[in-house]
């Protein structure tokens, strides 16, 4: 029976191989800190926090989050320990709530790892605390115990560490928040609902729920937001575990306490229930298209645009998503079986060796063949688990590929090849393809929302290319590639005269990347070359910034002067830093804070290492960015589990035309539109 804490209250705990789950509305930090008898934290090396996840006998989420799961073994954790805290932080300096009082009550929960709950708090009463102590698990007697805290401090994560006594407590408060902000440099949002009804309705199945459902966490929450789960795709995590039989959140794997955990269930037979607990799934007019009823024990076949939404569009954007939240959790569902069986296996394995009498003879081989043998039982089961919802995921992938809109569309698609200009500004954009070293077959469109709410980073600093470590030029070309296809499905997918396109390219680096663009004509000026030509584009889109801004604040967008652009800019700055001064780093900055909400977007093609010199005066620049590769790699993260993703970019096959016959139309549409 579950016991529902208040402040203060304590609860017996029965095991020692614990998760703590916790639930937010949206996305927080979490950690955990060690005590001694005196209740001292002895040093940072007993705090554990998304910079250093893991401690002995205790692993954290590696990156804030709306849902954590917190992993601890009390058994492994030093002697000198007698309390660990777990504690919960607002995110620190990038944009989001700085009180608890303005965001929901975090509920936490103390489960086995077989899911069953222990021990439940929902931390109300909070205002002002940016942090705050939401439970003790403490030493009494020889045996361990949950307090329900909710000690809040206004101060932030350095008061609540200097509380509990660490010397060095605003430094790794520091710390802790530089490594929250770096995960969401490297993180997109997950795609915001377009109205209440948007959340996606997925084909449920004729059996009932197995271990294999997707699990959405208490509560089932998962808001869009910023970085983290449930709030943002993709930031690279550490390692990430969930207990089976069930998915959800981050969390370290931890062994099994196999006197209170009961075997797991063979899953059920038949196809994966794809519905998600606690969505709503009542979809608006017009009613997406039905697939033709499934035959008994066959799973249900799979429609284009079977989510909810609106338009065919958006109900095949919200379809994508769901996609790739399947993915993901059917991926940890796998991931952390395994873990159970290996745990499982390894305990076994320690307690046939730790009985002298059974290292000799035939009892102890037996033992572990048996041992053995129940291993690859679990993951057999977990496999034919996941290569079924593989099967299944693949299929949708078939019929849902070919019937993207263009904006979401690969380059080899034929609707390319069908081109006219659109007349509305579509939904979301294609960036490249994400997909999982369990999942090497199979590959989910990375979207994101127009307009653009972040700018883009595309690295060309030294990669891996082929097995090999590319030449640096030959990255930065693929770089420059990499932008100018994204550049020109941008202006495919604007209507004619609502997107214009601007280049810095200082030292003419990238002229042969950039000419697809200079010959069809679709810049409005040449690429701007030298320190002059870089003052002046940056002078020219600062003042429109400022112009449309003052507008805008004013409520007199009627004012602004006849000759303003007044379409979607994106400026592309190549070889960055070559060719900027102070002044022009300052006015980059500040294009990248203020310009997308008033439509001028960035798009940098450079190496953080080229401009190491500027030290930390860049790095609010590079945190505000998205960071995509211009050749295959894993440096992004799911919003629901933290899978390390293998990004591939949206390039265009090689020895195609499709880009000069777009960007030909392009320029057509163009000339005849100003006329």
């Amino acid at each position: 029976m579950t016991a529902e804490l208040v402040r203060g209250q304590n609860h017996p705990l029965s095991q020692v191989r614990l998760e703590v789950r916790v639930s937010a509305g949206k996305p927080i930090v979490a950690g955990a800190t060690l005590s001694d008898e005196q209740g001292r934290v002895r040093g940072v090396e007993w705090v554990a926090h998304p910079g250093a996840p893991t401690l002995p006998g205790l692993e954290v989420s590696q990156q804030a989050a709306a849902d954590h799961r917190l992993a601890f073994d009390l058994d492994a954790l030093p002697p000198t320990v007698h309390r660990v805290s777990v504690l919960l932080a607002l995110p620190a300096g990038v944009g989001g709530p700085v009180r608890f009082g303005a965001v929901a009550a975090p509920f936490v929960a103390v489960t086995g790892l077989d899911g069953s709950e222990i021990a439940t708090y929902t931390l109300t009463g909070l205002d002002a605390e940016s942090a705050v102590v939401a439970l003790e698990l403490y030493r009494r007697q020889g045996a361990w115990k949950v307090r329900a805290v909710g000690q809040g401090y206004a101060g932030g994560l350095a008061d609540l560490l200097t509380d509990q006594g660490l010397p060095e407590a605003r430094q790794l408060a520091g710390s802790i928040n530089e490594a929250v902000a770096r995960g969401l440099a490297r993180s997109v949002a997950a795609p915001p609902p377009r109205s209440p009804d948007a959340d996606r309705s997925r084909q449920a199945a004729s059996s009932a729920p197995g271990q294999d459902q997707p699990y959405a966490g208490p509560g089932a929450q998962g808001v869009p937001g910023t970085v983290a789960p449930q709030q943002s795709p993709y930031d690279t995590p550490g390692q990430q575990g969930v207990t089976a039989p069930q998915t959800g959140g981050p969390g370290g794997s931890a062994q099994p306490d196999t006197s209170a955990v009961t075997q797991p269930s063979p899953p059920a037979v038949g196809p994966v229930d794809y519905s998600h607990p606690g969505r709503q799934t009542t979809a608006p007019p017009p009613p997406p298209p039905t697939a033709p009823p499934a035959q008994p024990g066959q799973p249900a076949q799979p429609v284009a645009g079977d989510a909810t939404g609106w338009s065919m569009e958006e109900r095949l954007y919200n379809q994508v998503w769901g996609m790739f939240e399947d993915l993901a959790r059917t991926v940890a569902a796998y991931r952390s079986a395994v873990d159970f069986a290996d745990s499982r296996m390894e305990k076994e394995l320690d307690e046939v060796l730790s009985d002298p009498r059974s290292r000799i003879g035939g009892q102890g081989e037996a033992a572990r063949e048996a041992a053995r043998a129940k291993h690859a039982h679990l993951v057999d089961q977990a496999r034919a688990v996941l290569d079924r919802d593989l099967a299944q995921l693949v299929a949708e992938t078939e019929v849902v590929e070919p019937a993207l809109p263009m904006a979401c569309a690969r380059w080899d698609n034929p609707v390319w090849h069908g081109y006219r200009a659109p007349m509305e500004i579509p939904m979301a954009l294609r960036l490249g393809d994400l997909r999982l070293p369990e999942s090497e077959n199979l590959s989910i469109p990375m979207l994101v929302r127009l307009p653009l709410e972040r700018g883009l980073w595309i690295d060309s600093g030294r990669a891996s290319l082929e097995g090999t470590l590319a030449d640096s030029d030959q990255v930065r070309r693929l770089a420059m590639d990499t932008a100018v296809a994204h550049a020109a499905r941008l202006l495919a997918v604007y209507p004619v005269g609502e997107f214009t396109v601007h280049v810095i390219d200082p030292a003419g680096a990238g002229a042969s990347s950039l000419a697809p663009l200079t010959r069809s004509g679709v810049l409005d000026r040449p690429p701007a070359v030298g320190a002059a030509g870089v003052a002046e584009v940056l002078t020219r889109l600062t003042q429109r910034v400022d112009l449309v801004q003052m507008a805008m604040r004013g409520g007199a967008a009627d004012a602004l002067p006849p000759d303003l652009d007044t379409a979607e800019q994106l400026l592309i700055v190549n070889d960055f830093p070559h060719g900027f001064d102070d002044r022009a780093v300052t006015q980059l900055r500040y294009l990248a804070d203020e310009g997308p909400a008033v439509g001028v977007h960035l798009m940098m093609v450079a190496d953080r290492e080229d401009a190491a010199a500027y030290g930390p005066l860049l790095d609010p620049l590079w945190r505000s960015l998205l960071r995509i590769t211009p050749v295959p790699d894993d440096h992004l993260a799911d919003p629901w589990v933290g899978h390390a993703w293998t990004y591939e970019p949206a390039l265009v096959p090689a020895n195609s035309q499709v880009l000069q016959q777009v960007l030909a139309q392009v320029a057509a549409a163009r000339r005849s539109w100003n006329r």
